[in-house]
């Protein structure tokens, strides 16, 4: 099976390594010259353009920081994918560029399936990430094979667009959760509880959370703060809940105040640094 991936950076050179471990034939495209050296030693062929790497796959992988990239590069390649070819989305995109970019598959005779990804760097890197898929649900199927290899966990959850909603609501709730365990385990710190004591509590009962669970002894607690995913990253992401919340009519109360302060009031936290460097917010205050 020949597939081909474009955006090899953390997360699509993990998907890379992966195949090419399975014996899968795997193109890539990135104008980064260090990936694409990269991408060689892993045993992957590169393609000198996007456009020359859309010909003649028959699964082709988006791994692509935002919406605006996803739909610039369809529109480069889509008049070179193959008929009957799949284009998976990995990125964390929007549901309406998700649906634009199905209608553009169906007028070119290829499928555009939604396949946002979470778990990080280390879990591209296992094949262990876990993936929303949404769209053609015949296409999806015939994804298995590549997805089988990639995730240790696949959810269909429901029509083109539903994917990329999904998993904005994902990352809205790790934005969210990563403020209120930080705050938590000050509370907790200041009323003489050690903060390995609460979360075994947390973790034990009703409050606990993929944050309470992994983030803070992975990465927090231990003061690594090397996910992999960093500040920007997920300051994009609640921008984008707001976005959908906005254009859904949906009210975020709850939300409001958090997504400030990942937006405004955490500025001091540089857009480079990893994601739950968050925590470190009013610590001390």
């Amino acid at each position: 099976m020949k597939i081909g991936i474009i955006g090899c950076g953390n997360m699509g050179g993990g998907m890379v390594g992966q195949l090419v471990a399975a014996g899968m034939d795997v193109s890539c495209y990135d104008p980064d010259a260090d990936i694409q050296a990269r991408m060689r030693t892993l045993g992957a062929s590169v393609a000198e353009t996007a456009r020359a790497l859309a010909t003649g796959q028959g699964i082709i992988i988006l791994s692509l920081p935002k919406a605006q990239v996803v739909e610039a590069v369809m529109a480069e390649i889509a008049p070179y994918i193959e008929a009957d070819a799949i284009v998976l989305d990995t990125s964390t995109s929007t549901p309406t560029t998700s649906q634009a970019m199905a209608k553009l598959g169906q007028t070119n005779g290829f499928d555009f399936i939604d396949g946002p990804v979470s778990g990080g760097p280390a879990a591209a890197n296992a094949g262990t990430m876990t993936m929303l898929l949404a769209g053609n649900h015949a296409a999806i199927d015939r994804l298995a094979p590549v997805t089988q290899i990639l995730t240790a966990k696949t959810v269909v959850v429901g029509a083109s667009g539903a994917g990329h909603a999904a998993k904005i609501a994902n990352n809205m709730l790790c934005a969210a959760n990563l403020v209120l365990v930080a705050e938590a385990v000050r509370m907790c710190e200041a009323a003489g509880v050690k903060p390995e004591g609460l979360l075994e509590g947390v973790n034990a009962g009703s409050g606990r959370s993929g944050v309470s669970v992994v983030n803070f002894p992975k990465w927090v607690l231990n003061g690594a703060f090397d996910s992999g995913f960093t500040m920007g990253l997920m300051r994009k992401d609640v921008g984008l809940a707001l976005e959908l919340a906005e254009q859904t009519g949906v009210d975020l109360n709850g939300f409001a105040g958090i997504a400030d302060l990942w937006l405004s009031k955490s500025g001091d936290i540089p857009d480079t640094a990893d994601f739950n460097e968050i925590t470190k917010y009013g610590a001390g205050k």
